[in-house]
């Protein structure tokens, strides 16, 4: 039975040149290898690119609207019988992907990527940015067809239209034919005799457009936000990669961020640290009074939970960690001087003693053997 190219491409039998190039250009966005790794997708991808070859050519079409399949080697049917394809074998010698005839014109776009900078207040809440661009996108004048207006391509004359030369080399076994992209016409089986004047043929032009970026709540360092179809449009006026927005974070002149927890520094009067006192803090939350114990230690930490950077994928929030510095001051007065030593005499800390370190099981065993 001959292959339905339209039931394949999902088209109606009357369906216009536009109608169908619509429909391959929307399911070859889909099933694409670079968007679509798994392998069902990339055979259907040759189908629906076999298809589209197929019904965009004229000639074709009419013998498929007779019933027959332009691709069959000979109006019979299979010339050698037996479902004998030529193709198969080639592919078992070689490993698959043996190129039988012209190839499209119309190719997928690649994938763009551009940097986008935010600041911490930005990337911990999300934001809505304007970014400009500059990638190719489908000339107006030909609708990417990349023809003047009013001509159309023409066979390629040194390939007859198959996309491929041959020739005749002397090997061991004799002669072996083999078989090349055509040099006239790049493998596509046309040319284009007058280009159009705006793209130079190519179906694409670069231009520069704004676009709008939603960046979510969370994200950091190195994200990337995917803009779907929004990359560079394909050579022929194919369909457009997709548009990759990277995140940027500055510094922040307080917090280090850490993941979704940030962390900051307060430094202590020894008063203060010995007594117990507030801090006043700037948060991404706003201003708040952050309780520092009495007795607290240099090094000590404070933990404000959910004070840090929501969650990019989930709910809640990450912490603010106050880490502590005792400042011991380097410079006193007779007053102030004579105050501490009374304070020393008091606690009876006017001679420390050193400390011994504390230890395990081993450094017991090892002074019982010291005698100690």
């Amino acid at each position: 039975m001959p292959t339905d190219y339209y039931q394949t491409l999902g088209v109606r039998r009357d369906a216009t040149s536009e109608e169908i190039k619509r429909a391959y250009r929307k399911l070859a966005r889909d099933l694409h290898p670079d968007v679509n790794p798994d392998l069902e997708a990339q055979e259907q991808f040759k189908r629906v690119t076999v298809a589209y070859e197929v019904l965009r050519d004229p000639e074709r079409r009419r013998v498929v609207d007779a019933g027959g399949d332009p691709l069959s080697n000979a109006p019979g049917g299979d010339p050698f019988g037996g479902g004998f394809d030529f193709t198969d074998l080639m592919d078992a010698f070689f490993g698959g992907g043996t190129r039988r005839g012209p190839r499209s014109r119309i190719r997928p776009g690649a994938d763009a990527l551009i940097p986008i900078e935010l600041n911490l207040r930005e990337a911990a809440f999300g934001v809505t940015r304007e970014i400009t661009v500059d990638t190719a996108v489908r000339c107006e004048i030909c609708s990417g067809a990349g023809t003047a207006p009013g001509t159309s391509p023409l066979r390629c004359e040194t390939c007859g239209g198959s996309g491929e030369v041959q020739s005749v080399q002397r090997s061991l076994l004799g002669q072996v034919m083999t078989s090349h992209p055509c040099p006239t016409c790049a493998g596509v089986g046309e040319v284009i005799p007058h280009p159009c004047s705006e793209c130079g043929g190519e179906g694409r032009v670069r231009a520069r457009r704004n676009l709008k970026v939603k960046v979510p709540a969370g994200v950091e360092e190195g994200v990337r936000i995917r803009l779907s179809g929004q990359g560079e449009v394909g050579p022929g006026g194919g369909p457009p990669g997709d548009l990759y927005v990277e995140v940027r974070e500055r510094p922040h002149e307080l917090f280090t961020r850490k993941g979704d927890d940030l962390h900051c520094r307060v430094t202590l009067p020894m008063t203060a640290a010995a007594l117990g006192t507030s801090v006043h803090l700037e948060t991404l939350d706003g201003a708040q009074d952050v309780a520092v114990k009495a007795g607290t230690q240099s090094g000590s930490r404070v933990t404000l939970r959910g004070s840090g950077v929501p969650h990019l994928r989930g709910v809640g929030r990450g912490d603010l960690i106050v880490h502590v510095e005792v400042s011991t001051p380097t410079r006193l007065d007779d007053e102030q001087e004579d105050l501490l030593r009374r304070l020393a005499k008091i606690r009876d800390e006017e001679r420390p003693v050193a400390a011994k370190p504390a230890g395990g099981l081993l450094s017991r065993v090892r002074d019982a053997f010291n005698g100690r």
